[in-house]
């Protein structure tokens, strides 16, 4: 018999006045736009996992004493329009962040913020403060807020290195599940490489897996590693009922830091579009293009459905996972140079990049 699991985005969310509910939900919904997602692994690192070394890093207590007062309970407030602009409904989200800097910067996924019309932080000695939402990325589910407050109340946490993070490793999660603020749950890194759906419907690369418990309301929460630094912030489960099942993904703290600086310096975020959709599961030692958008660079470039990409000016390309995160890093408006097999043919094919749109043309 087969099972339905579904990726949900972990927000704990409930109509005020009501309780929590037991499922994640985003913008006032009670079920997520929630999909099977077909989940990459690419291979890691030959460095030993932390976890197999002598260094066996801090106990979760002293993880905990250490980086508690760094991370916040973030209750959002949406309000949904009713007909003629009366009758609507208000609705409270809840998730959790970490701060960023000794400025008042606060990181957390999109999706906790995402149609907020107030958002409060906790910080652990109870102080609570109104934050402005600074900027977001749906493309990679990264929202910054921020928060005036004395600088005694900002206990910013280190971000690790995502991409040395190995099967194996142990890790730390401090969030705010079902409306429980400072809960800690350990376990370890589980795979490394994943992709899961960014709220627009893009593909996060490089997602972490891990074991350690995270249910609605762990959303934004940080994955600490054996230091206490953040390793990822908490973003999806797997799941059959909507609460953990052991299957947890992270947004890499790379990519979360990445765009986070670029939120704070006052820059938007762009992301470079190709229009292409890619076989997940490809073989083929490459990249397969299933779909070219019509009117996208790919089409203008003359790019077809079957092409395998091989290479990127000139680095080798392995997977799909691979060809998203090569692209991303090139700017939009940049030509680049595309290797393509083509009926037992090699040709290079030039692509000028555009910017991505808001979403996803398909799921």
């Amino acid at each position: 018999m087969s099972r339905l699991t579904r990726l949900f985005p972990i927000l704990a969310a409930a109509v005020v006045g009501g309780a929590i509910a037991l499922v994640a939900s985003s913008g006032g919904s009670t079920t997520t736009p929630a999909v099977t997602t077909t989940v990459v692994q690419s291979g890691g690192s030959s460095s030993i996992p932390t976890s197999l070394t002598s260094t066996k890093g801090l106990t979760v207590n002293q993880i905990y004493r250490q980086d508690g007062p760094g991370v916040v309970d973030i209750v959002v407030t949406s309000q949904s329009q009713g007909f003629g602009g009366f009758g609507g409904q208000s609705s409270q989200g809840e998730g959790a962040g970490v701060v960023y800097d000794n400025k008042g910067d606060i990181l957390t996924d999109e999706h906790v913020v995402s149609g907020a019309s107030s958002v409060t932080v906790n910080f652990q000695d109870g102080l609570k403060a109104n934050a402005k939402v600074l900027g977001t990325d749906p493309s990679t589910d990264v929202a910054v807020i921020h928060v005036d407050v004395p600088t005694s109340e900002l206990h910013p946490i280190a971000f690790a290195n995502s991409s040395t993070a190995q099967v194996g490793d142990p890790v730390v999660a401090i969030g705010s599940p079902f409306s429980l603020p400072e809960t800690t749950t350990a376990g370890i890194v589980s795979a490394v490489g994943r992709s899961i759906q960014a709220p627009n419907s893009y593909t996060i690369t490089g997602a972490i897996q891990t074991d350690a418990p995270i249910n609605p309301g762990n959303s934004g929460c940080p994955l600490l590693d054996a230091a206490g630094d953040v390793l990822g912030l908490n973003d999806q489960i797997q799941t059959n009922s909507g609460s953990s099942a052991g299957v947890g993904f992270a947004v890499p703290a790379n990519t979360v830091a990445r765009i986070a600086d670029q939120i704070i310096a006052g820059h938007s975020v762009k992301h470079s579009y190709v229009g292409v959709e890619l076989n997940p599961s490809s073989t083929s030692g490459g990249a397969q293009i299933t779909t070219v958008q019509p009117s996208s660079p790919a089409e203008n470039a003359g790019l077809q459905s079957g092409d395998v990409v091989t290479a990127i000016n000139g680095k080798a390309v392995a997977s799909t996972e691979q060809f998203i995160e090569t692209v991303d890093n090139y700017p939009p408006g940049q030509t680049i140079t595309l290797q393509v097999k083509r009926g037992g043919a090699t040709k290079s094919v030039q692509v000028q990049l555009g910017t991505r749109p808001q979403s996803a043309q398909n799921g």
